[in-house]
């Protein structure tokens, strides 16, 4: 089960676009993004062009199951779904329906309050029904109810407070019964009330509310489980039962007070792992679990309080059930009994399925004109798991080389290859290479340092080599250095260009000219698409070597891989600008010879004292070069962008 999105205060139908082209609401993991609306139907390449329902209402969760996907509304509170056209996948829904939990006794010696009662139809759910939940456009609008806890009693013996039912259209869920305070019985509920202590007399736990819509109810339980009796004889500890749950009845007190019956998982909301919609279990370390009774109390003569039941269940002497999940209050021991936690209505629907499923494993997956495409930002794995060896094409991006220091030369891009294959069925590695740290000046103030080249990057063997780093400008001038593409030469002497080794892999840098009246300055690192600029008669640092567009198997219009060119965006591996040693003229990153930018995410060169520009993360982008110093220290060279790997074949 994995989750697309969620949405918390607008529905993704009918937020109004924002400026930074999100669609209102808060959506995490592909905000704005993998469900791109065309009306309804979300813009997911590999899914049918069938639309699913068109409904408004509560808090919008989209995510998979399986190939299926899924829109859930979750309301925490009253209002209403309202549908507004069909879809292509059925007229019904699945729901959660679950009311208030029982507030707890208050007094001595009191039960716990029984949970919300639960109703559902999910699908492969235990405690579902199998009756279907048609819904139309004709009304359309269907209320939602969600009951509230009911109020733990006051400390002068007093019965705890039943919860309140919640509703969604014609299924109604009980609220959970009141616990009992001292010597009085449990009251009745979607499951029952934990009866109160006794001086010898037995008292009963709360029975559970029949349920009529639909009649019979098919499922094991009614909508959840009587409440626990309390310790019947006269010997202390005196002791009372806990409430009811909806997946069990609440314990009967003995020689510590009875624990509330335990609740159910209802996983309709998304992930259970990771939705944190109703109450986390620890066992299993999974949320989406309801309806669990509030723990009895013991008297002050000794014994042990119960535990609520897991589903929101609260504790015996203090604990309150939690909020949205139903869970039923605990007793009170000398003490006003804890409230019950208010309900949930969580209403579901298929709006997609996914047709086209990946044939691999590894990084970040997405589907795109037809092709599946995995993009590793970190090193990875790549397994190939269709059985048979999988046609592939690729592109790898080293990480770029560092800008050097004093008059620095910008960082060559990371080496640059695409190419189409044939992946074996065994594992592969993919290696992202990080970026080249900038140079620094050493403590004197007086040498500078070159920078440092880009990692390696590499998938199927296929090594790709970094960027060369920034060369060092000042007293003792160094070229730039080697690599996918070449630094650029350091300012101030005459700096030669770093070479593009092994060839194919990007261009040179460009070449520093020896100090004029026009000042000093370094040259620009090659790009993938074109060689680093030389200082142009030192009044200004050289400009980066251009980038290069990725190829349009890999231009996913819902993607943000790459960064913006000289033509649209899905530029990388731009040099870095050379630096300057003047007020003005440092060069700009991936700029080329046409000037621009700063383009592919490359980084800028800087003037006097000012540090060298960082190449983007992912970009394979060469850092900028530092301005020559005045203060020592004061001007470091640009890192460059750490690399990328993207692969693709036909979904």
């Amino acid at each position: 089960m994995g989750y697309l999105g969620r949405r918390i205060g607008k529905s993704q139908t009918t937020a109004n676009p924002q400026a930074d082209g999100n669609t209102g609401g808060i959506l995490d993991l592909f905000s704005g993004g993998y469900f791109q609306r065309t009306g309804n139907m979300p813009n997911v390449p590999g899914l049918p062009r069938t639309p699913g329902l068109t409904a408004t209402g509560g808090v919008i969760s989209d995510y998979t199951d399986g190939p299926a996907v899924y829109r859930a509304h979750i309301f925490t509170s009253t209002g209403t779904f309202t549908v507004t056209a069909p879809g292509g996948y059925g007229d019904t829904v699945e729901y959660l329906v679950v009311a208030g939990g029982g507030g707890g006794g208050g007094d001595s010696t009191t039960g716990g309050g029984g949970a919300g009662g639960l109703r559902t139809n999910l699908s492969g759910n235990p405690y579902a029904t199998s009756t279907a939940f048609p819904v139309s456009t004709s009304p359309g609008v269907y209320t939602v109810t969600i009951g509230g806890g009911g109020a733990g009693g006051a400390y002068s013996a007093n019965n705890g407070s039943a919860g309140i039912d919640s509703v969604f259209g014609t299924i109604t869920s009980s609220g959970g019964g009141y616990g009992g305070k001292d010597q009085t019985a449990g009251g009745p509920g979607g499951s029952g009330g934990g009866a109160g202590g006794s001086s010898g007399s037995p008292f009963t736990g709360g029975s559970t509310v029949a349920v009529t819509t639909p009649s019979p109810w098919p499922g094991p339980s009614i909508q959840g489980y009587v409440g626990g009796n309390n310790k019947s004889t006269r010997d202390s500890p005196y002791t009372s039962g806990g409430g009811g749950g909806a997946g069990g009845a609440g314990v009967q007190g003995t020689s510590n007070a009875g624990p509330g019956g335990p609740g159910i998982q209802v996983a309709i909301s998304g992930p259970p792992t990771t939705s944190g919609v109703g109450a986390l279990n620890p066992g299993p370390g999974e949320y989406q679990w309801f309806s669990g009774g509030g723990g009895g109390a013991s008297s002050s003569y000794g014994g042990s309080n119960g535990t609520g039941g897991a589903g929101g269940g609260g504790a015996g002497a203090g604990g309150a059930g939690v909020y949205s999940t139903g869970g039923g209050g605990g007793g009170g021991t000398g003490t006003p009994g804890s409230s019950g936690g208010s309900g949930i209505v969580v209403v579901r629907y298929q709006i997609a399925s996914l047709t086209a499923t990946a044939k691999a494993t590894g990084g970040a997956i997405s589907f795109y004109s037809g092709k599946t495409i995995h993009t590793f930002t970190s090193t990875g794995t790549f397994a190939n798991t269709s059985g048979s060896p999988l046609s592939i094409e690729y592109v790898t991006v080293a990480g770029g080389g560092g800008g050097g220091s004093n008059i620095g030369g910008g960082g060559g891009a990371g080496g640059y290859l695409t190419a189409s294959t044939t992946c074996p069925t065994s594992p592969v590695t993919v290696t992202v290479g990080a970026g080249g740290v900038g140079a620094s000046l050493t403590p004197d103030g007086e040498s500078g340092s070159q920078g440092i080249s880009g990692g390696l990057s590499g998938a199927l063997t296929v090594p790709v080599t970094g960027g060369g780093y920034g060369g060092r400008g000042g007293g003792s001038v160094v070229g730039g250095g080697p690599g996918g593409s070449g630094g650029g030469g350091g300012g101030y002497g005459t700096g030669p260009a770093g070479p593009a080794s092994p060839p194919g892999q990007g261009n040179a840098g460009g070449s520093a000219t020896a100090f004029t009246s026009l000042g000093a300055s370094a040259a620009g690192g090659g790009g993938a698409g074109g060689a680093g600029e030389p200082s142009p008669g030192n009044a200004t640092g050289g400009d980066g070597g251009l980038g290069i567009q990725l190829p349009s198997t890999f231009r996913n219009t819902l993607s943000t891989v790459g960064f913006p060119g000289p033509s649209g965006t899905y530029w990388v591996a731009g040099g870095g600008g050379g630096g300057r040693y003047n007020p003005t003229g440092a060069g700009t990153g991936g700029a080329g010879p046409s000037g621009g930018g700063p383009y592919a995410g490359a980084g800028n060169g800087n003037i006097t004292d000012g540090d060298g520009v960082s190449a983007l993360e992912n970009s394979g982008s060469g850092g900028g070069g530092s301005g020559g110093y005045s203060t020592p220290g004061a001007d470091r060279g640009g890192n460059g962008g750490s690399g990328i790997v993207i692969i693709a074949y036909p979904s």
